[in-house]
Order: C-alpha cells, then sequence, then structure tokens
C-alpha cells in the first residue's frame, strides 16, 4: 500500500485488510515521505501482520516497487491509500484460483465513490476476462486496488516503470497483458474513493500523453505479436491526433506538430499493415497461444 499524506483516508484502507475473511497476508504499508503523521494512525492498529516503511518521496511507483521487493508471499496485490476492500476481496479470489486453474492474475469489479456519492462508470470502463491487451489500449480498465498477481508475472514482466508521474499502472498492464490472461470477477470487492483534490489524476493535464508514451515503449518492446502492434499502433495515431487537435487549440504549435508528425509516419507503417481491413473481427476473435 503505497501513501503520502493520505492519513485522513489510511485507517480506513488499512481496516478494510484487518477486516479480510481471508487472513493468512502480510501488509507493507510504504510512506512515500508523509508530513502529516500518517505513521501514528499506524501505530495504534498493534498488528504483526502490517507493517510500516518510511521513505523519502519518490513517487506512487517507486513505493509499490518498495512494497514488492520486500514482500515475501508469491501472490501479490494493490492497495491505493485512497481506496478500500471489501471483506470478502481476497478470498473470493483466492476462490476463484482454485478454481480455474492456469490463471496467474485475477482482478474483480469495483464501486465507484465520486465527492461521496456512488457514480456509474462509462461504457468505456466495462471490464473483460481473458486476453484484454486490445481492451487496455483506450485506457487504464483495471485498478491497481483491484488486483492479485503471481510474483513470477512481475518477475518476467518487470515493476512498475518509475519514470511515469502518471498511467504507471497503465504502463504495466499492457507488458503483462501482451502475455498473460486475466481472470475477472465480476462481483464489486473493492471501492475506488475520488473527487479529492490531491488525485494524481486531477493534478496532472494530458493523461494521454503519458498513455502514449507507454503504447511507443511496448511497440518498441519486441515483445508483441504482430496483430498486437498494429492494434498498438492504431492506438497511437488515436492519441497522437486527440494530443495535436488539444495543442493546436490551445496554440502550442511545436508540440501539435510534434504529435501530427507521429501520427502522420505511422500511419504510413500501419496501411501496409495485412491487418488493416479486419480490426474488429480481430479484435473479438483473436486468443495467443
Amino acid at each position: 500500500m503505497p501513501t503520502w499524506n493520505r492519513n485522513c483516508f489510511l485507517q480506513r484502507a488499512v481496516e478494510s485488510v484487518l477486516d479480510q475473511t481471508f487472513s493468512d497476508w502480510e501488509l507493507i504499508v510504504v510512506d512515500d515521505g508523509s508530513v502529516d503523521e500518517s505513521w501514528k494512525t499506524l501505530q495504534k492498529l498493534r498488528d504483526p501482520r502490517v507493517h510500516y516503511v518510511y521513505q523519502k518521496h519518490g513517487g506512487v511507483s517507486l513505493a509499490r516497487n518498495t512494497g514488492i521487493r520486500l514482500s515475501n508471499s508469491p501472490w501479490i496485490c494493490f492497495l491505493d491509500s485512497d481506496d478500500y476492500w471489501k471483506p470478502l476481496k481476497l478470498q473470493r479470489q483466492i476462490e476463484a484460483l482454485e478454481n480455474f486453474s492456469g490463471y496467474h492474475i485475477t482482478y474483480t469489479n469495483e464501486i465507484w465513490i465520486r465527492h461521496g456519492k456512488h457514480a456509474n462508470p462509462k461504457k468505456i470502463h466495462q471490464k473483460y476476462g481473458g486476453w484484454i491487451y486490445h481492451r487496455c489500449l483506450p485506457l487504464c480498465i483495471v485498478s491497481p486496488s483491484s488486483i492479485l498477481v503471481h510474483r513470477t508475472v512481475l518477475e518476467e514482466s518487470g515493476l512498475f516503470d518509475e519514470s511515469f508521474p502518471v498511467c504507471e499502472d497503465y504502463e504495466l498492464w499492457l507488458r503483462i497483458f501482451c502475455r498473460w490472461p486475466v481472470l475477472f470477477l465480476k462481483e464489486p470487492l473493492i471501492v475506488k474513493i475520488g473527487g479529492h483534490s490531491d488525485q494524481l489524476s486531477r493534478k496532472i493535464w494530458g493523461m494521454d500523453r503519458y498513455r502514449l508514451q507507454a503504447l511507443q515503449k511496448i511497440l518498441t518492446s519486441g515483445d508483441l505479436t504482430p496483430i498486437q502492434e498494429f492494434w498498438t499502433g492504431c492506438e497511437i495515431v488515436k492519441k497522437a491526433s486527440i494530443l495535436a487537435t488539444g495543442f493546436s487549440k490551445h496554440h502550442k504549435f511545436l508540440e501539435a506538430e510534434k504529435y501530427k508528425k507521429i501520427k502522420k509516419e505511422l500511419q504510413k507503417e500501419l496501411q501496409r499493415s495485412p491487418f488493416r481491413n479486419s480490426t474488429k473481427a480481430i479484435c473479438a476473435t483473436y486468443r495467443p497461444s
């Protein structure tokens, strides 16, 4: 659990782990340089399964990576300190993995609270199971707080990229889901709290800039199949077009030209692709071996 000046949320998040019906866990809270006395909240809990680590502020990715490296379990979960779990979260995921052998990743549905009220996710946030790489390209549909992943997946795919100030989860999921199928549980087992002023997605403008960086990184990684490369190229063109239009509207013409160039160069490559006329059909049926 990474946290940074989130003392107002921290106790609820930690208690949601303490309340799990599945009790064989350890919680590593990585305090990323808080100055709000979060440590006092954790001192009150006095549970030997809860471990507190303080480090100099380095961002959410560094904090999560610290927790991963300090953990001992073969299975790893993440919980953002402004979210919380329902009591059956871990139990349901462990049971699902026992019933459906062969999966190394599972995530769950979620409840959204925005400004203290229930909010309904939009259609673009719909969640899927199986081979979902192409489903993850437009935006991040998997909440870090909902996932349970085997350590071997992270060892093979790598940890969070600490150079990403936002969209770090989106970037990691692309690296994972291009190679691994996922088991999705429709039951909403986490609660996501939004609307507060310190959310990274509210503080940093132009999230698609970082999503596009993540797409460019995975496209050149050598890890994608040919059809995955095509899907990724198509999404880069879409996002580059949106960014070019946005920068032009704000009279930032140098930045707009940068994204126009990315779009133009990649469009030429996509026109030569054997998949250019069959994207929808392939997205519906493709399953990597």
